[in-house]
């Protein structure tokens, strides 16, 4: 039965990271470094694979961000980078949230599912903490849509379950 949890997790997690790499590559560039914008749209893809890597993670003592990436994101205060980060420097993390994703979904085991997870939200198990992943970033592919559909009246589809298979 867990096999068939995994697949289902993954396609549904697989399409939320699907539906936020559509709209960044339908983010108009005057839209994706406008920094009047608030929210900025490279932000809100910034802060989404942040924490989707953060997430992912074995727990927060272990975590480091891929080099070119810092720490700021954790800051209280709500330090925003010191740049703008181009569209594909984020799908390339976007590519590493993907693969640890997949990584962890893939190592899921029952037991696994009902431990408590490394983080802080200790009252989630490691397989809510899946599931609280995937709707951030689905909240925010969808922020990005709302935004797309305002400023250029269009906006990507949306995608079922990910074409990317598990184990693969």
């Amino acid at each position: 039965m867990i096999k068939d949890w995994q697949t289902i997790i993954w396609q549904q997690f697989g399409a939320a990271m699907d539906m936020l790499e559509n709209a960044i590559r339908a983010c108009p560039e005057n839209i994706w470094s406008d920094r009047t914008r608030k929210p900025e749209c490279w932000y809100i893809v910034y802060h989404t694979v942040f924490f989707l890597d953060f997430y992912l993670s074995e727990s927060e003592d272990k975590f480091a961000p891929p080099p070119g990436y810092t720490l700021s994101e954790l800051d209280p205060s709500g330090v925003l980078p010191d740049r703008v980060y181009a569209k594909d420097e984020l799908l390339a993390y976007l590519e590493h949230g993907r693969y640890k994703c997949r990584a962890a979904i893939a190592a899921l085991t029952e037991e696994r599912a009902h431990k408590p997870c490394g983080f802080r939200r200790g009252e989630l198990t490691e397989a809510e903490l899946l599931l609280y992943t995937m709707r951030h970033v689905q909240h925010h592919a969808a922020q990005l849509n709302l935004i797309l559909r305002q400023t250029i009246d269009s906006a990507p589809n949306w995608v079922g379950k990910t074409k990317i298979r598990l184990d693969r």
